[in-house]
């Protein structure tokens, strides 16, 4: 009688192992597949894992073991080559592959669900419906979009796209269809085959050069090294394009759902071919069924932000990552990976080149383009007929403010709207004012659970941390002294909206933050508003910042980045500049000439004058040659063990074991820095601290790590704090 096999399985849990079952009694051999969900019995109760592997009975003593209790798929959710990625993300951010599998599913599926179905509703024009006009629908403009967009996609598309486009739009579709004016129909997805050569192309010369200098048969990292407005989404439409002609998938990433609606027109419009889309602003079902969609091959292009890369794509030929700079792309909890790095691993691995993106790319990517690991494509020049926007520095020291606002900064903006022109003011603070202070006895609104002050929303008199989200009622009186002189200082987008408000009446305000968009479709409402006319002042946090096109907008206002010069992390100033030419970058797109004033209480800054005289590519090298003296990354590497606990000394007794460990482990060729507080030392109500490790090799500081995460979780002082280690480490915060 042949012996029993054992089942190895990843089940989420805090710990770096799997777990061995025994099959479950009434299942045939052949459902036993690596990368089909698994019931368990775990503890107390069950779970659901991802079988990983089968193994003999000698690898693992099966008369101890418990039985699985149910296989929940009939065909794997994962590929082999999924599973080894994840097992390598796995290794390499050492965190426990149960958690890393599971990160890599939809919400449903990871907790035993049955999968959605996944048949299309399509709706399309009737007959009656081709023949009518916008203008019957002039006080109904939400119906009248979804006939554009009907008629744009050749007279029909999948509910699903129309509601990504669209938002909210079920009671316009019924009502169009109660007109008869459009049908419904459900029907399963085909998988597409290779698409219809692309059209000829209209790219200048630059984006030519670029589309050219990526071989899609092979792996090759590309950084898309472009000055905003250059045109880089043209060169991804073309790559793209060619990559579905091959009969391939393609996977876009973006940093911010915001970036998404528009980048889906484009798509839509350019390829005509099946588009899913995932991000977390979508219902659980619909990200699980885009999800399906794309493991099964029926998405020809997905488009989504960080999560997206854990996607399976059978037939993956190309990976887009645009803003690679973006810190979005660096999850910053549980499996903590860089979304970025982990693309060019999977081109890698699937032998398909990876596009890295970005008007200010990242100074590891700078340098790996400059070391030959990346090649290095150029846009050098704007598309179309926009020119660079000006760029000046407003020198705001002992100047009359009004809410962060210049005069001479007050004085363009009448201008520029008198000229029938947009302008953009950018303060990354959203709230009304950061600091709440009693005038009398100076004390402050702090939160009772994190080193932090409360921001002060005034629309809901609420007082909002905004690091733990606590939140309590504004203050009558000061709690220390009685008195009712209570003050706002500084200034977030509220206050600044209110200012403008009171000295431009007339005039359309357009807020955009994450209080203003919290409702689902609010984003692209106020986005359309802006491209229509609608809103003239535009007021916004970095959801404004990256990849919108607004052509005619020619000033933009930059209020408060000065933190950027003298920040504790070391890549503060690479930050500051990123978002300072990002935000310059929406001035000036058409053949408007742009402008962009930068208030400052610093003019004289060497970094900002290079940064202002010079661009961001003299800026970098500058950086670049700091960090290498330095031995900073990226000429070292980097990882951060965090401990946080209730208990002030908790944290720093577990570092204090943690660094003894791994001084006997390193053998001299690891640096390590600290333990010590962390800059905001409590937080939501929990002490932390740090332990920083560096070392010249890559190789060396893995080395550690492998010996020295699985050590950790047995030390005594380990259970008494929450701890976890942050590999290549984009903030120290």
């Amino acid at each position: 009688m042949p012996e029993q096999l054992i089942l190895r399985v990843a089940v989420p849990a805090p710990l770096h192992h799997c777990f061995d079952y025994l099959p479950p009694d009434d299942v045939a051999a052949d459902r036993l597949i690596p990368g089909v969900r698994v019931r368990v019995p775990f503890g107390r109760g069950e779970r659901c894992g991802v079988l990983l592997e089968l193994v003999s009975p000698g690898e693992g003593d099966g008369r101890r073991l418990k039985a699985a209790g149910a296989i929940l798929d009939p065909q794997p959710l994962f590929s082999a080559d999924d599973l080894a990625l994840l097992r390598w993300a796995a290794g390499y951010y050492h965190h426990p592959i149960g958690e890393v599998i599971a990160n890599a599913l939809p919400v449903r599926l990871r907790k035993g669900e049955a999968p959605v179905p996944i048949r299309q509703r399509i709706w399309s024009l009737t007959p009656l419906g081709k023949q009518q006009e916008r203008s019957a629908l002039r006080r109904a403009p939400k119906q009248a979009e979804l006939l554009d967009l009907l008629r744009e996609s050749g007279g029909s598309l999948e509910q699903t796209q129309l509601l990504q486009i669209c938002g909210s739009c079920r009671p316009a579709l019924k009502a169009l269809a109660d007109k008869d004016w459009i049908s419904v129909d459900e029907r399963l997805p085909e998988a597409p085959g290779a698409a219809p050569p692309p059209a000829p192309s209209r790219l200048n010369g630059d984006q030519q050069s670029a589309v050219d200098g990526v071989d899609l048969e092979r792996f090759d990292a590309c950084l898309l090294d472009g000055v905003t407005g250059s045109g880089k989404t043209e060169v991804y439409l073309e790559l793209v394009g060619r990559v579905l002609a091959k009969g391939r998938q393609a996977l876009v990433l973006v940093p911010e759902i915001g970036l998404t609606p528009q980048l889906i027109r484009r798509f839509e419009r350019r390829l005509g071919q099946g588009l899913a889309v995932l991000h977390s602003g979508l219902a659980a079902g619909e990200r699980e069924r885009a999800w399906h969609l794309a493991r099964l091959g029926h998405a020809a292009v997905v488009l989504g932000t960080r999560s997206a890369l854990l996607t399976p794509l059978p037939r993956l030929g190309l990976i887009v990552v645009d803003e690679e700079h973006d810190l979005s792309f660096k999850q910053q909890d549980g499996f903590r990976y860089s979304a970025r790095d982990l693309a060019v691993i999977r081109a890698q691995r699937t032998g398909c080149p990876v596009i890295l993106g970005s008007a200010t790319p990242s100074l590891e990517s700078l340098q790996n383009a400059r070391a030959g690991r990346y090649t290095h494509l150029r846009l050098t020049q704007r598309a179309g007929e926009a020119k660079p926007a000006r760029m000046d520095l407003l020198d705001i020291r002992s100047v009359r403010m009004e809410a962060g606002l210049s005069p001479v900064l007050l004085q363009k903006l009448r201008e520029t709207l008198d000229a029938g022109n947009q302008a953009l003011l950018f303060i990354n603070r959203r709230g009304f004012a950061p600091i709440v202070t009693c005038h009398a006895c100076g004390w402050v609104a702090q939160c009772r659970r994190c080193d932090a002050r409360m921001t002060l929303h005034a629309a809901s008199r609420l007082l909002w941390c905004h690091h733990c989200g606590s939140q309590r009622r504004q203050d009558d009186k000061c709690p220390e002294c009685g008195d009712t002189d209570l003050r706002s200082l500084g200034q977030g987008t509220e206050r600044v909206e209110q200012v403008l408000a009171s000295c431009f009446p007339d005039v359309g305000i357009a807020r955009i933050d994450r209080d203003s968009t919290r409702r689902k479709g609010s984003l692209d409402q106020l986005l359309n508003g802006i491209r229509t006319g609608k809103y003239s002042l535009l007021l916004g946090t970095q959801m404004l910042a990256k990849g919108h096109h607004f052509p005619d907008v020619t000033l933009v206002g930059i209020l408060d980045v000065d933190q950027g010069l003298f920040g504790a992390d070391f890549r503060a100033a690479e930050r500051m500049a990123q978002l300072i030419i990002q935000v310059a970058g929406r001035a000036g797109r058409a053949e408007k000439p742009g402008r962009v004033l930068i208030q400052t209480r610093h003019p004289d800054h060497p970094m900002m004058q290079l940064l202002v005289h010079r661009g961001y590519a003299a800026f970098a090298d500058e950086m670049l040659a700091e960090r290498q003296a330095a031995a900073f990354p990226p000429f070292s590497y980097q990882a951060l063990l965090r401990a946080e606990a209730p208990r002030e000394q908790a944290p720093r007794e577990f570092l204090d074991e943690a660094r003894e460990l791994a001084e006997n482990l390193s053998g001299g060729r690891v640096e390590l820095w600290g333990p010590v507080p962390a800059p905001m030392e409590r937080r939501a109500g929990r002490y932390r601290a740090h332990l920083l490790l560096q070392a010249d090799q890559r190789t060396d500081l893995q080395r550690l790590l492998s010996a020295w995460v699985h050590r950790l979780a047995v030390l005594k002082s380990a259970r008494r704090v929450r701890w976890s280690i942050d590999v290549d480490p984009q903030e120290m915060f």
